[in-house]
């Protein structure tokens, strides 16, 4: 039979808290993280399963998921990937997997971020608080930046076709903010990175790429965000 999610959240947190849900086949993983992150300042709602993930996401809205690579049936990749045409919120992978070539996989697939097992829960603390902090990071001023059909309102976040809007995730967001912060002006990978991990570069020209797709008409041949030999990227606006 299904488990059923579990809420947990200690009584005195308020109604505007973060709501983290956390999936993972081990319950011991569940409820250390349920425990931290209550205690932390954040609700917490838990899952065993894709399927009581994907319950849980039915009747409550999430401000971050936190998702074990390695599950039996629909694994956590699977479902990250299937969430990213679906669903704003963003995905960081718990996963004991270190390849490169997996991390890649994951942020091609809509994944923000990694926590490495075993982890060490203050890092973990520090990768919530960055992950939610992006997403709320936002320019005071009401600026738009365009880019042929393309507007991106800063201080929204929304990047628009005509009356149509694109879907982003929280770090494509980020970097589009990071761009339109210098216009014209080439912006290097480690000033992009939010990780200084092995790799790091590599997971920035995924990301871009990944831009690339919902802005330009070409990704291939790039008009607006192109790349700088030996720098990084630049953003051209109209």
């Amino acid at each position: 039979m299904q488990e059923a999610p579990a809420r947990q959240q200690p009584d005195a947190l308020p109604d505007d808290a973060p709501h983290i849900l956390v999936v993972d086949d081990d319950q011991r993983i569940r409820d250390l993280l349920a425990r931290y992150l209550g205690q932390n300042g954040y609700r917490v709602t838990t899952a065993a399963d894709a399927a009581c993930a994907r319950a849980a996401m039915r009747g409550l809205a999430f401000d971050l998921i936190l998702l074990d690579w390695m599950m039996p049936g629909e694994t956590g990749i699977e479902l990250a990937r299937d969430l990213t045409g679906q669903s704003d919120v963003p995905v960081c992978m718990l996963t004991a997997r270190t390849d490169p070539e997996q991390r890649v996989e994951g942020l091609e697939a809509g994944v923000e971020d990694y926590i490495h097992k075993p982890f060490e829960p203050r890092e973990l603390l520090l990768r919530v608080r960055n992950i939610l902090r992006r997403g709320q990071v936002a320019n005071e001023s009401s600026e738009e930046i365009r880019m042929g059909a393309f507007v991106f309102h800063i201080m929204r976040g929304e990047l628009k076709r005509g009356d149509e809007t694109m879907k982003l995730t929280e770090r494509e967001r980020e970097l589009l903010r990071l761009f339109a912060a210098k216009p014209g002006q080439p912006i290097g990978r480690y000033e992009l990175s939010n990780d200084e991990s092995t790799g790091s570069e590599r997971a920035i020209d995924v990301q871009i790429n990944r831009l690339r797709r919902k802005i330009e008409t070409d990704p291939s041949n790039p008009v607006y965000l192109q790349t700088v030999r030996g720098k990084g990227y630049i953003l051209y606006v109209d």
